[in-house]
Formats: C-alpha cells, sequence, structure tokens
C-alpha cells in the first residue's frame, strides 16, 4: 500500500476529504519551493502536486504556463527538483505528487524514473500527455514499486472509456471538472455533481476534482460528491507574488489560504 492509499484510507476513515495542492517547482526557486511545499503541509494539505515545468503543457492555462515559463529560464532541472523534494519530504508525513510529461519520463527511463521518485520521496505521478492505450508500460513499472500512477478523466470522455481508465490507475482517479485549461473560475458546470457521482459509483479509488477550484464556495460545494480537491492556479498565482513581494508574507498568505479551504471541506 501506497503513502497515498494510507492517506485516503484514514481520510475516510475520520469522515475527512483530502485537498490537494498544485504548485510548480522552481517558480520562482526551488527554495521557494521547499518552503512551500513545508507550509501547505502544516496548513492542513493531505497531499501535494509539484509540477514539473515543461515547455508544452497540455491543458494548463495562462498562470500554470507563466510559472512554467519562468522556471524553465531559470534553468530549473529534474534533477534539482527531485533533490528539493527529497529534502522536503523528510520534513513532512504529506505524500508529494510529480505532476510531470511523459516525454521527460521517457527520456529518463521509465523505470528509472519512478525508482528516483520514490527515493526523493515522491509517492506517485500524473502524466497527462500520456494516453490510457499507451500507458501499460509505466502502469506496470508502477504497480510493481508501489508508485500511484494517478490518471485523468474529463467531461468528454466516454464512460466506457472511463472505466477503462479507472481500471488502470492507482491512488487516486484526476476528474477534469471542465472542458478547458487551468485556470481561476468563478462557476463551474452544472452537470459536475452528476458526472463524478456516477464516477465514484464505478470505482473503488477516490475521485477528486481539479480544475477551475479556487474559492471556498467550490470547495463547499463539491465536498459532499468528491473524496478530495485539487487547487492549482489560486495557489500559483499567490505563489508568484514572491517575485516582488517578502517571502515569509507570501507564505503566510498561501497558508492562510490553505487552511480557508481545509476548513471549507468541513
Amino acid at each position: 500500500m501506497s503513502s497515498i492509499d494510507e492517506t485516503f484510507q484514514q481520510l475516510r476513515a475520520a469522515g475527512r476529504k483530502a485537498f490537494i495542492p498544485f504548485i510548480t517547482a522552481g517558480d520562482p526557486d526551488l527554495a521557494m519551493t521547499a518552503a512551500l511545499i513545508t507550509t501547505l503541509a502544516k496548513n492542513g494539505a493531505s497531499l501535494i502536486e509539484i509540477g514539473v515545468p515543461y515547455s508544452d503543457p497540455v491543458a494548463d492555462g495562462p498562470i500554470i504556463q507563466a510559472s512554467y515559463t519562468r522556471a524553465l529560464n531559470s534553468g530549473v532541472k529534474l534533477s534539482a527538483i527531485l533533490n528539493t523534494t527529497r529534502a522536503a519530504a523528510a520534513k513532512i508525513k504529506t505524500p508529494l505528487i510529480s505532476m510531470i510529461s511523459y516525454a521527460i519520463v521517457h527520456r529518463h527511463g521509465l523505470e528509472q524514473y519512478v525508482a528516483d521518485a520514490q527515493q526523493s520521496g515522491l509517492s506517485g505521478a500524473i502524466v497527462p500527455d500520456l494516453p490510457l492505450e499507451e500507458s501499460a508500460a509505466l502502469a506496470d513499472i508502477c504497480r510493481k514499486a508501489d508508485f500511484s500512477l494517478i490518471q485523468l478523466v474529463t467531461p468528454t470522455t466516454p464512460r466506457e472509456r472511463a472505466v477503462k481508465i479507472a481500471e488502470n490507475s492507482t491512488g487516486f482517479l484526476y476528474y477534469v471538472s471542465i472542458a478547458g485549461i487551468t485556470g481561476e473560475r468563478t462557476a463551474l458546470p452544472e452537470r459536475l455533481l452528476e458526472e463524478v457521482s456516477w464516477l465514484r459509483e464505478q470505482t473503488p479509488l477516490p475521485v477528486c476534482i481539479g480544475f477551475g477550484i479556487s474559492q471556498a464556495e467550490h470547495v463547499r460545494l463539491l465536498a459532499p460528491v468528491a473524496d478530495g480537491l485539487i487547487v492549482g492556479s489560486a495557489i500559483v498565482r499567490r505563489a508568484a507574488e514572491a517575485q516582488n513581494r517578502p517571502r515569509e508574507e507570501v507564505l503566510r498568505e498561501v497558508g492562510a489560504f490553505t487552511a480557508e479551504l481545509v476548513s471549507a471541506l468541513g
């Protein structure tokens, strides 16, 4: 059982839902990334997604795209990111997950990436540009290593395909709330609750909702039907302010925002 499985088991036993924040590794630098990981964990994050910057993001909106560009322009490398997660993981109990392009995993070597990621304190990976039909090799390696491979279902995914994706996933299932890119939104699709409720009946895996969640009202609305909620752009935008403002001030604001959303989960 991976640490992600253990976390959801503990949450379910306590009648609680997961709060999963996303940050971009290396924006504005890796020292801030390490500080953000500690801050998020301290303020109630159940798991933390670490975005590995790449130049051709699949579904990332302007805020996350810009953060990836800044990190890449600063020269951040995968090896340095893994060194950062290794050091951060030693200080917290919150599982860390990489959000990473398959091109980076393939170039690194599938088995080597999983081994290096585990040694660097990561418990799983989300590989958004890896289609179901091409995921068997990585899924097999991840299962043997007890390293979660979290896959995505979208509103446009046919139901039969959604079930197959769930069968090929471990850790949890990532439900993309909108047909579009990431970003903060004031409203969410009307059919979202119905679709997530259906998906949860098809799989024993936890189902977590991401994309567009940026307010406590969203959290209160979705918490009853989801096992966890993922918040990215709203946190990345706040973290990016550390380029021009005192870091401790930014960290306090990120911590307060995290605590507010965790509290809204009930």
